[in-house]
């Protein structure tokens, strides 16, 4: 019998061929202190586990409803002490499964070949390659040093020229560099044909929103993106939000499926909702610990930046990746910015509880000696 030729893997478009993807190092992390990922390190609150455990499994078998979801959002946010500055419609938030489907889907939706996508560097890794999935071009303006500021100057400079989608992580991943919500409203009163597009994973741990500020009929070109799996500890059921002016959310909703949050997600994101006193006593928790990780690396001498959000950078004596390598064979997982522009050489440090900083701490003194 003749064997026919192999008929080659069908190339995908251009954009596709020449990306490369974003990946994270999240396999073996199990058992381990999972500094790594700025994740909830204690798990979601007990509501959320026995509404798990109470799911029916009849509901496995049907597609997701996702009846009330959006007004239980509202409600907590509405209920939070800063509020909202005006009352949102369900039909101003999106759900997805995750932040990063609400990002994917905001460059899908907005995004052209070539059309720029502006923001600062270093940022969250994932803008880049759904960017260029779309052929866009990126614009990256570095912070401005020392101290990683937010560089406004450039950033108003650089939106004269017009780009598609400003993408703003407030507080910044990485750096935590945080910038104000009037600023952000500047921003995007400065540029009305620019979706200005406001990350706002991390804003718990300094309270950086703009949701108390923001008024979507002024500003219908401004879209916050909200999760719960930075405070919550949902990160591994994948809840995510866009809010915004129904405009901008229904045209990022018509590029995702009808079902893409499944129904345990949809589940543990109402308990979630509905116990918002286990997310503020962790959100402090991790401020204690944030404080003691400060105190003690200010006391010690280190080189170190901590701003916003519940992570910070460290600069060992030794190389970076050898010192994460010895941390994790101590147990302890942290992640090296090596190669990282203005970052490389550190380390970024997700911060737990205080229990769990104590622990780091004190083997990340004995690896500095």
């Amino acid at each position: 019998m003749v064997m026919p030729e192999p008929i080659p893997a069908p190339k995908a478009r251009p954009e596709v061929e020449c990306l490369r993807g974003y990946s994270a190092p999240l396999e073996g992390r199990r058992g381990l202190l999972r500094l790594d990922f700025n994740e909830n390190t204690i798990g979601p609150s007990p509501a959320v586990t026995e509404a798990i455990r109470s799911f029916p499994a009849d509901q496995i078998a049907v597609y997701p409803e996702y009846d009330g979801l959006r007004e239980a959002l509202i409600a907590n946010l509405q209920a939070s002490p800063a509020g909202l500055a005006r009352p949102l419609s369900t039909e101003q938030v999106g759900l997805f499964n995750g932040v990063d489907a609400a990002i994917h889907a905001v460059i899908h939706a907005y995004g052209a070949a070539g059309d720029t996508l502006l923001t600062t560097s270093p940022t969250f890794g994932y803008y880049a390659p759904c960017a260029g999935m779309q052929g866009m071009a990126i614009e990256a303006v570095p912070h401005d040093m020392p101290g990683f500021r937010f560089p406004l100057e450039a950033m108003r400079t650089a939106l004269q020229r017009g780009p598609r989608i400003l993408m703003l992580c407030n507080p910044n991943n990485p750096t935590g560099t945080r910038l104000s919500a009037e600023h952000v409203l500047q921003l995007a009163t400065s540029a009305p044909d620019t979706l200005v597009v406001v990350d706002e994973l991390y804003e718990a741990f300094t309270g950086d929103s703009v949701l108390p500020l923001a008024d979507f009929a002024v500003h219908a070109n401004l879209l916050v993106l909200r999760s719960l799996a930075k405070t919550a500890g949902l990160a591994g059921l994948r809840m995510g939000f866009a809010i915004g002016s129904a405009e901008v959310v229904d045209r990022v909703s018509r590029v995702t499926g009808p079902y893409d949050v499944n129904s345990l997600a949809v589940t543990a994101a109402f308990a979630a909702l509905s116990d918002q006193a286990y997310t503020d006593d962790y959100v402090a928790n991790v401020v204690r610990a944030r404080h003691y990780l400060v105190s003690e690396l200010t006391r010690s001498g280190a080189a170190f930046h901590c701003d916003g959000g519940n992570y910070l950078l460290v600069w060992p004596r030794s190389p970076a990746q050898q010192v994460e390598q010895q941390l994790r064979d101590a147990g302890i997982l942290v992640r090296s910015m090596a190669g990282k522009p203005q970052i490389d050489g550190s380390l970024r440090v997700s911060i737990g509880t205080l229990a769990q900083m104590q622990t780091f701490w004190e083997c990340y003194r004995q690896l500095e000696g």
